[in-house]
């Protein structure tokens, strides 16, 4: 009853109240207009943020040439410790067919790789990648002291995540070079926390700095000393 007397009220929309109300369209259409007010009187949603969390997957493939002396397979062997994220494959036969290398990183599911390619058992080059598509740098390797030369001592833990170290002139806005060179480094050396073979420590820096035209990688180990006159806590069991 006071649906009738609602629509009789209204002149304008008398006829087509009158006709629609026997049939139900009268009832929609009333339903209509109010849902449409108040939509407008709701105040816009604001859009849902994209929490999309970005996963570091790095895998870095470690490979070498034919000819390569014991002094530069130590070399290798010791970046491949250091990298729990990498993958060691067999030695590349041949020197003029490089395209071969991103097949094998493809097989080995691997984005990243080091070639460390040795000439007439004295020089040797190192080429980093990013496979299959690039970039891709040559590096002459010089000046080269492995770890069993150093003697480390201490608990350098197998598979730890390092601590990466760049110069600032690695961001130095003039050489943008450098800084695509910090971007590789940083995905070849830098350890993604998805890697299976990592521990939960982390016991070493990695420092890359730039002196005149050579960059010069070095490792460092963390060791935690005892400030002198503090006590040690006390155990008990």
């Amino acid at each position: 009853m006071g649906m009738k007397d609602y629509l009789e009220s209204d002149s304008s929309d008398s006829d087509a109240s009158a006709t629609g109300v026997s049939g139900g369209g009268g009832r929609k259409a009333l339903l209509k207009r109010k849902d449409k007010k108040r939509k407008d009187k709701e105040p816009a949603l604001a859009p849902k943020e994209d929490k999309t969390i970005v996963k570091n997957k790095q895998r870095v493939m470690i490979l070498s040439s034919r000819g390569i002396t014991q002094r530069y397979r130590h070399l290798m062997s010791d970046i491949f410790t250091m990298l729990p994220h990498s993958k060691k494959d067999s030695k590349l036969d041949s020197k003029s067919k490089l395209h071969i290398i991103n097949e094998l990183a493809a097989d080995n599911q691997c984005n990243n790789t080091l070639f460390f390619e040795v000439r007439k058992h004295k020089d040797l080059f190192l080429w980093m990648s990013r496979t299959p598509n690039g970039p891709s740098v040559k590096f002459l390797v010089q000046s080269v002291h492995t770890m069993d030369e150093l003697r480390m001592t201490g608990n350098c833990l197998k598979g730890s995540r390092p601590i990466l170290s760049f110069d600032k002139n690695f961001d130095n806005p003039t050489t943008p070079h450098m800084n695509l060179l910090k971007e590789m480094f940083s995905q070849v050396f830098g350890t993604p926390r998805t890697s299976r073979k990592i521990k939960p420590f982390i016991d070493h820096v990695l420092s890359f700095s730039v002196v005149g035209d050579m960059i010069w990688f070095r490792n460092y180990q963390i060791i935690e000393k005892q400030i002198e006159g503090e006590k040690q806590p006390e155990t008990s069991l």
